[in-house]
């Protein structure tokens, strides 16, 4: 199995998986049998790894009762699932307007249109909604081009956009892109940010050379009209420096290109912040934001804009059938109140040290953790053979993987030996507690064995 392919997700065709495979139940194996007789098989999702009954807070159940703390969650569940006030706000909603056909407005797509306005920075006045944001990523790239002029674009590889094609062509995940053939033309890609391990042998992790780098393309190429990036990468935590965002912020201004920031799954409060840009204190002439902004509920995305850029005047720029959708703007508007109201961002930082802890003591304590990342409540724990050569240890990440779900907890393995770990926002100590002592336990369990096999090597 090669190493691009294992890049992301959990391992499908491993012994591991294997004997995971066979202590699942004889109702829920011939349910997966059937989920994979009747779904087009895509790598990540299929074999799927259980059958999810029902769900509640920080924490969803199979068909046999076992519960599993969701610490991925595909990065929807800000306010956890089902949460009480989403769920009675989307039944009033459906009792009075389900659905709102185009060209006429309702209500709740103006508030929440209003809402973002008011929640974001100046000038990011203008908002369109998109049911996903794979399109909300589609319509800055039309948007990019008809107020520059200019159709190519600077993106990052390992990056990821969306799985559509122009989402693709701007998107780096070699994993995503496999046989697909040509893409957008003019789509430029520069190495991703790295916080730990450089790009190549050779290579800094100064991301100001990366600046420099994206400095001499936009001097050479005066067809460069956006440049797109995750604020913070979320697949495996990869966090810019402060000299880096002022820079391309200058750059981009300076060369008319347009700066998107992809926080689709890092807005909305999960950095501690409502935008992850703020980190920084610049505002970028776009940014989209989805997954979180349904409220766990409903698919709702939207890209919100300098009003500046209000130029699409004989163009469709999304149009989507949805796109002003009553439903997703109230999931939206409520998931909103609902981090207002249990103020969760004043709570946020308190959780948010009390993770870190733990997770700082672990590196210290276990030699397979090589370095942890975080920020607000996205952490990643990386781990290594060896934290001289920094080599991945993906059969340990594999192993811990497995450990926790066999204990009732869900996460992500990102990059092979990442451990991306994304909890609600609205966790409860307990569960909080929960989680991390079936990690820590999984880390023991994994440690020891890594040693023994090492001493009778």
């Amino acid at each position: 199995m090669s190493k691009v392919f294992r890049g992301e997700g959990d391992i499908n065709q491993s012994p591991l998986r294997q004997a995971w495979n066979e202590q699942l139940s004889d109702e829920t194996t011939q349910m997966l049998h059937e989920d994979a007789c009747f779904f087009l098989h895509q790598s990540l999702s299929t074999p799927c790894l259980d059958i999810i009954e029902r769900a509640d807070g920080a924490a969803f159940y199979n068909v046999e009762g076992k519960r599993y703390l969701d610490f991925h969650g595909n990065a929807v569940h800000h306010v956890g699932y089902q949460h009480p006030r989403v769920i009675e706000a989307m039944k009033q909603q459906l009792d009075t307007l389900s659905f709102s056909p185009r060209r006429y407005t309702n209500k709740p797509a103006i508030d929440l249109a209003r809402r973002l306005a008011e929640l974001a920075p100046d000038p990011l006045n203008k908002s369109l909604f998109a049911p996903g944001a794979t399109s909300a990523i589609g319509m800055a790239l039309k948007l990019a081009r008809i107020t520059t002029g200019k159709h190519k674009t600077v993106s990052m590889w390992e990056s990821f956009h969306g799985a559509s094609m122009d989402a693709l062509s701007v998107g780096g995940e070699a994993h995503f892109r496999r046989q697909i053939g040509p893409l957008l033309p003019g789509a430029i890609h520069v190495p991703p940010i790295q916080n730990y391990r450089p790009n190549w042998e050779g290579a800094g992790l100064d991301d100001r050379q990366l600046a420099s780098y994206i400095e001499y393309l936009f001097e050479q190429d005066a067809d460069i009209g956006a440049f797109v990036m995750e604020t913070v990468r979320n697949t495996d935590v990869q966090l810019p420096s402060q000299a880096f965002m002022k820079k391309i912020r200058t750059l981009c201004t300076e060369y008319d290109v347009k700066l998107i920031f992809d926080e689709t799954t890092i807005g909305m409060g999960r950095t501690g912040r409502w935008f992850a840009f703020e980190h920084y204190d610049i505002v970028p002439d776009m940014v989209v934001l989805g997954k979180g902004l349904g409220g766990a509920v409903y698919p709702m995305a939207a890209l919100l804009v300098d009003e500046s850029l209000d130029a699409a005047k004989s163009t469709s720029l999304g149009h989507y059938t949805h796109e002003k959708s009553p439903l997703g703007a109230t999931a939206a508007m409520t998931m909103i109140d609902v981090i207002h109201e249990e103020r969760l961002l004043e709570r946020l930082p308190v959780m948010e040290t009390k993770m870190k802890a733990r997770l700082e003591a672990w590196k210290q304590r276990f030699s397979l953790i090589g370095d942890v990342r975080h920020i607000g409540f996205l952490f990643a724990i990386e781990l290594v053979t060896d934290r001289t050569t920094k080599e991945k240890a993906a059969g340990a990440a594999e192993a811990v993987l497995y450990h926790c779900l066999d204990h009732g907890l869900s996460f992500k393995i990102s990059k092979r030996n990442v451990l991306q770990l994304c909890p609600p926002l609205n966790i409860s100590d307990e569960d909080l507690d929960e989680a991390l002592n079936v990690l820590e336990a999984a880390l023991v369990t994994v440690q020891q064995r890594e040693e023994n096999t090492y001493a009778q090597s």
